[in-house]
């Protein structure tokens, strides 16, 4: 299982932001934990964010990551609407 870490604060109180005012993201990141390239709609990121990965955590909601599967972590980049890509 990986363990799921932020890129800097900011997107530390975003993350945990949306996990309290949203419902589901929670059991969401658990699943991703199990695997990163297939829940919550998970997918490789092109252009500019190549070697990157983003994935849908309710609604509007996305988030863009890199996994590091030698050190089994998750290290997320940005969290919001659409637009952060």
């Amino acid at each position: 299982m990986y363990e799921i870490k932020t890129r800097n604060k900011r997107v530390k109180k975003d993350l945990e932001n949306y996990i309290v005012t949203r419902k589901g993201i929670r059991e969401k990141l658990e699943r991703l934990k199990e695997n990163p390239r297939k829940e919550s709609g998970a997918h490789p990121l092109h252009g500019k964010l190549a070697g990157k990965w983003g994935c849908w955590l309710g609604s509007n909601i996305r988030m863009i990551y890199e996994i590091n599967d030698s050190e089994k972590i998750i290290v997320v980049e940005a969290v919001g609407s659409h637009n952060i890509y």
